[in-house]
C-alpha cells in the first residue's frame, strides 16, 4: 500500500477502492464468533455492506464455509461445540480455498481456548486478529486479563513477526495505533477513539471486517489494514457526535454506512 500511514486522512485511495469492491460484492461473511458479539457483529458487517452469516453447528458450519467469501474464527464465548464448528469450518475454508481470519480471544490465562487456538493456528490462517497480550500469548507468553490488554502493540510487534513467519499469516495487532505486521513490513494504521474500548464487541467485529475484505481485496495484508482503517475513520466520526458509550455505539454503525467511497 503507497504511503499507509496516510490512512487517517479520509479516503485513502487503496482503503477506498476495497470497500467499493466490498460493497459492490456483499461478500458472505461467516462468523463462528461469541454470543456477546453476534449482533453488533452483524450490524457492522451490514453497514460496511457484507452479508454476515452466524452458523455454529457443527454439522453446517462446513456448508456455510465451503462457499463463504471469508470465515472468521471468534474465540470469545468458544464451547466444545464451537470449537468442533471451528475445525470442520476451516477444514472446509481450507479445502475450497476460502480465506479466513483467527482472533484468539483471552488466549494465555485460560488454558483451554489457548491450545484450540494453537490447534488451530497450523491450519493456517489468512490474518490472525488480535490484541497485543493475545498476540504475545500465541508465542509463548501468558497473555493479558481475559479479554483486556495488559500491554500496547508496539511491544507485541516482534512477537507478531515471530508468528507471521510460522503459519504465514498476516497478525493484525489492535491498539490506540493498529499495526498490521507480515514477515518483511508493519503498515500502521492511527486513528479509532478510546470509545472503541468502552462498547462490547468492536474488537471482534473488527475481526469479521478482516474477514469481509478478505474476500476482495488483493491480499491478506491489505484487507486488514482497508478493515482497521475504515473502523478507525467511522469511530473517529461517531464519537465527534456521541454523548458517551450508547450513542457512540449507534453512531458507529451509522458512519460505517456513510463512508464515501467516490475518491476526492
Amino acid at each position: 500500500m503507497t504511503d499507509p500511514t496516510a490512512t487517517r486522512a479520509w479516503p485513502h485511495p487503496d482503503v477506498v477502492a476495497d470497500l467499493a469492491a466490498l460493497r459492490a460484492a456483499s461478500p458472505l461473511t461467516h462468523c463462528i464468533t461469541n454470543v456477546v458479539v453476534s449482533n453488533v457483529t452483524a450490524n457492522v458487517l451490514l453497514a460496511t455492506g457484507a452479508s454476515p452469516a452466524m452458523v455454529h453447528a457443527p454439522e453446517e458450519a462446513g456448508v456455510l464455509a465451503g462457499v463463504a467469501g471469508g470465515l472468521l474464527i471468534n474465540l470469545g464465548t468458544v464451547t466444545a461445540e464451537q470449537g468442533e464448528a471451528a475445525r470442520v469450518a476451516v477444514a472446509a475454508a481450507n479445502a475450497a480455498g476460502v480465506p479466513w481470519v483467527l482472533d484468539p480471544v483471552a488466549v494465555g490465562p485460560l488454558p483451554w481456548r489457548t491450545a484450540l487456538a494453537l490447534e488451530l493456528l497450523e491450519s493456517r490462517p489468512a490474518v490472525i486478529r488480535a490484541n497485543p497480550s493475545e498476540v504475545l500469548a500465541l508465542d509463548g507468553g501468558a497473555g493479558g486479563r481475559g479479554v483486556d490488554a495488559t500491554t500496547g502493540p508496539e511491544a507485541a510487534v516482534e512477537a507478531g513477526r515471530a508468528l507471521a513467519a510460522r503459519p504465514g499469516a498476516v497478525v493484525a495487532i489492535s491498539g490506540p495505533v493498529d499495526h498490521v505486521v507480515t514477515g518483511d513490513d508493519v503498515v500502521t494504521v492511527p486513528g479509532g477513539d478510546e470509545l472503541l474500548t468502552r462498547v462490547t464487541g468492536t474488537g471482534c467485529a473488527l475481526g469479521a471486517l478482516v474477514a469481509a475484505f478478505l474476500a476482495v481485496a488483493p491480499d491478506p495484508a491489505r484487507a486488514a489494514v482497508a478493515a482497521h482503517a475504515v473502523m478507525a475513520v467511522a469511530a473517529e466520526r461517531a464519537s465527534s457526535g456521541s454523548r458517551g458509550p450508547g450513542s457512540f455505539a449507534v453512531g458507529l454503525v451509522d458512519e460505517l454506512s456513510r463512508l464515501e467511497t467516490t475518491p476526492h
